[in-house]
């Protein structure tokens, strides 16, 4: 099954920040908030979501393949990507403009400011999906995630003319999106990517109930942070897996890109749903251990052990079949 990954590719900043965030906010100034923190820590890393949910699949052995806009400055962070086994050839490369950038600050509570600059991002809706499907030869899904609107909207609809299943996860981009844009990227959709927050505001967004948006799509993951995650389908029925225990978490940033990474491999081995959420967030538990969304690597062991831990032996052995490539 070949997945191909749409969406942001970006260079992360990341800052700590070795206070809370809550501590600096007044109550009756929250119109006009003008404040600055002193971080303690740069980190620049590789990042952006289509490019993070593709490293994942690719130290999978997935070989998935990347479609989004980036400047002129991508090419070492071309080079890392194939070799942790991405296919990059149909990544459109503008070399006038940069590649987007991704600017965070995270508190000693884990809660964080961020900032987005699109750069090269917005001409991903020049990307003709046809031409992919042409030079590929076959993709069984498209995972549309955050990217440029218009390219979202261009992609889930050269999906459905094209007859390729397709997944969405509008998330972050769900603020900047209109309720007729949201209806149309989730509307026929295999699977549907969100947060507990985002699933809120794509409800305020769209005026649908949680059932109305199911009789659209397939199944609704929503993740949970600690909590795990919950896979909704139509007729009310709820799957629930718990999150992976991780003491001493170092950065969450990209926690929810490894999940989805690891859950779309599960869907591409024909795993159980329910196997497929949980090397999601064994996944997701393996990036919280790093600071970067794409610093992790995957080897088999650790990742059985904490699969066994957490879940038991159920679903080990669906697992195991397709993971015994890593060493």
């Amino acid at each position: 099954m070949r997945i191909a990954v749409t969406g942001s590719i970006a260079t992360d900043h990341l800052m700590s920040f070795p206070g809370v965030f809550t501590d600096h906010l007044l109550a009756d100034r929250l119109d006009r908030v003008s404040l600055s923190f002193l971080a303690d820590r740069l980190d620049v890393r590789r990042g952006g979501v289509a490019a993070n949910i593709s490293f994942g699949l690719g130290q999978l052995g997935l070989r998935p393949v990347l479609v989004g806009a980036v400047g002129g400055d991508f090419e070492p962070y071309r080079v890392h990507l194939k070799e942790h086994g991405v296919d990059t050839d149909s990544v459109l490369v503008r070399e006038d403009l940069h590649t987007a950038r991704f600017v965070c600050t995270t508190d000693r509570m884990q809660n964080q400011f961020a900032t987005f600059y699109a750069g090269a991002m917005a001409e991903a809706r020049t990307i003709d999906l046809a031409q992919v499907l042409a030079r590929v030869g076959r993709i069984s899904l498209v995972m549309v995630s955050p990217d440029d609107p218009e390219a979202m909207v261009g992609h889930t609809r050269a999906c459905r003319l094209l007859g390729i299943p397709f997944a969405a996860d509008p998330s972050q981009q769900l603020a900047g999106l209109t309720g007729k844009q949201v209806l149309e990227l989730v509307d026929g959709a295999r699977w549907l990517f969100t947060n507990e927050y985002e699933a809120a505001l794509l409800r305020e967004r769209t005026g649908l109930t949680d059932a109305e948006i199911l009789r659209r799509v397939g199944s609704w993951v929503v993740t949970r942070g600690e909590e795990g995650v919950r896979i909704h389908r139509d007729g009310g029925r709820v799957l629930t897996v718990p999150a992976v225990e991780v003491p001493g978490v170092v950065d969450p940033t990209g926690v929810g890109d490894a999940f989805r990474a690891g859950f779309l491999a599960g869907v591409a081995w024909g795993v159980p749903e329910k196997c497929a959420a949980q090397l999601g967030c064994v996944l997701a538990a393996t990036v919280l251990d790093y600071v970067g969304t794409q610093e992790y690597r995957l080897h088999r062991e650790p990742l059985m052990a904490r699969l066994r831990t957490t879940y038991g032996v159920g679903c080990a052995a669906h697992l195991l079949a397709h993971l015994r490539e890593l060493r």
